[in-house]
Protein backbone atom coordinates (compact mmCIF):
# COMPACT_ATOMS: atom_id res chain seq x y z
CA UNK A 1 0.00 0.00 0.00
CA UNK A 2 1.27 3.05 -1.13
CA UNK A 3 1.75 6.54 1.40
CA UNK A 4 -0.61 9.32 0.25
CA UNK A 5 0.99 12.50 1.27
CA UNK A 6 -1.44 15.49 1.95
CA UNK A 7 0.14 18.43 -0.94
CA UNK A 8 -1.82 21.43 -2.45
CA UNK A 9 -3.79 18.78 -5.04
CA UNK A 10 -5.70 17.37 -2.22
CA UNK A 11 -6.37 19.78 -0.12
CA UNK A 12 -9.89 21.46 -1.14
CA UNK A 13 -11.78 24.52 -1.08
CA UNK A 14 -15.59 24.51 -1.21
CA UNK A 15 -16.71 27.55 -2.58
CA UNK A 16 -20.52 28.61 -2.06
CA UNK A 17 -22.28 31.45 -4.11
CA UNK A 18 -26.13 32.49 -3.28
CA UNK A 19 -28.55 35.28 -4.39
CA UNK A 20 -31.49 34.31 -2.37
CA UNK A 21 -34.62 36.37 -2.10
CA UNK A 22 -35.25 39.20 0.70
CA UNK A 23 -38.48 40.29 -0.19
CA UNK A 24 -40.48 39.02 2.48
CA UNK A 25 -40.25 38.43 6.15
CA UNK A 26 -40.01 34.29 5.59
CA UNK A 27 -37.50 34.80 2.80
CA UNK A 28 -34.80 37.12 4.81
CA UNK A 29 -35.21 34.49 7.65
CA UNK A 30 -34.01 31.70 5.42
CA UNK A 31 -31.66 33.76 3.74
CA UNK A 32 -30.07 34.46 7.11
CA UNK A 33 -30.90 30.87 8.90
CA UNK A 34 -29.03 29.57 5.27
CA UNK A 35 -25.57 32.29 6.72
CA UNK A 36 -26.05 30.78 9.87
CA UNK A 37 -26.11 27.38 9.26
CA UNK A 38 -22.55 27.76 6.64
CA UNK A 39 -20.98 29.86 9.03
CA UNK A 40 -21.75 27.25 11.47
CA UNK A 41 -20.57 24.75 9.60
CA UNK A 42 -16.90 26.10 9.27
CA UNK A 43 -17.74 28.54 6.35
CA UNK A 44 -16.36 31.82 6.34
CA UNK A 45 -17.75 35.17 4.18
CA UNK A 46 -15.60 35.64 1.78
CA UNK A 47 -17.73 38.45 0.27
CA UNK A 48 -21.54 39.14 1.10
CA UNK A 49 -22.83 35.73 -0.77
CA UNK A 50 -19.88 34.41 -0.85
CA UNK A 51 -18.40 31.70 1.43
CA UNK A 52 -15.53 29.51 1.34
CA UNK A 53 -14.47 26.89 3.54
CA UNK A 54 -10.88 24.75 3.59
CA UNK A 55 -10.92 21.04 3.74
CA UNK A 56 -7.97 18.87 4.20
CA UNK A 57 -9.53 16.11 2.09
CA UNK A 58 -11.51 15.66 -0.61
CA UNK A 59 -13.73 13.21 1.44
CA UNK A 60 -13.75 16.19 4.10
CA UNK A 61 -15.40 18.36 1.66
CA UNK A 62 -17.59 15.78 0.45
CA UNK A 63 -19.35 15.78 3.82
CA UNK A 64 -19.48 19.66 4.03
CA UNK A 65 -20.68 19.68 0.63
CA UNK A 66 -23.60 17.15 1.52
CA UNK A 67 -24.22 19.42 4.32
CA UNK A 68 -24.42 22.37 2.43
CA UNK A 69 -26.95 20.76 -0.22
CA UNK A 70 -29.26 19.87 3.14
CA UNK A 71 -30.02 22.96 3.85
CA UNK A 72 -30.39 24.89 0.91
CA UNK A 73 -33.38 27.03 1.06
CA UNK A 74 -36.90 26.42 -1.36
CA UNK A 75 -35.74 29.15 -3.62
CA UNK A 76 -33.15 31.27 -4.83
CA UNK A 77 -30.22 30.66 -6.55
CA UNK A 78 -27.11 29.06 -4.76
CA UNK A 79 -23.80 27.21 -6.65
CA UNK A 80 -21.57 25.48 -5.04
CA UNK A 81 -17.76 25.40 -6.38
CA UNK A 82 -15.14 22.94 -5.63
CA UNK A 83 -11.08 23.56 -6.28
CA UNK A 84 -7.64 22.66 -4.67
CA UNK A 85 -5.73 23.88 -3.11
CA UNK A 86 -3.35 24.53 -5.38
CA UNK A 87 -5.88 26.34 -7.60
CA UNK A 88 -6.88 28.50 -4.49
CA UNK A 89 -3.34 29.74 -3.95
CA UNK A 90 -3.49 31.18 -7.73
CA UNK A 91 -6.37 33.45 -6.74
CA UNK A 92 -5.99 37.32 -7.09
CA UNK A 93 -7.52 39.75 -4.86
CA UNK A 94 -7.96 43.35 -5.76
CA UNK A 95 -8.64 46.09 -2.94
CA UNK A 96 -9.83 48.83 -5.17
CA UNK A 97 -6.42 48.88 -7.41
CA UNK A 98 -3.95 47.41 -5.13
CA UNK A 99 -3.31 43.80 -5.05
CA UNK A 100 -3.99 42.00 -1.90
CA UNK A 101 -1.69 38.90 -0.46
CA UNK A 102 -3.12 35.44 -0.78
CA UNK A 103 -5.24 34.40 2.17
CA UNK A 104 -3.40 32.41 4.60
CA UNK A 105 -3.73 28.27 3.98
CA UNK A 106 -5.15 26.89 7.12
CA UNK A 107 -2.02 24.68 9.05
CA UNK A 108 -2.11 21.09 7.39
CA UNK A 109 -1.37 18.37 10.65
CA UNK A 110 0.35 15.37 8.85
CA UNK A 111 0.63 12.15 10.78
CA UNK A 112 3.70 9.69 10.22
Amino acid sequence: MSELRLNAYHIMWLFVFFDLPVTTKIQRKRATKFRKYLEKDGFTMMQFSVYVRHSPSKESMEVHLKRVKSFIPPDGMVSILKVTGKQYSEIINYYGKEVQNNPEVPQQLEFF
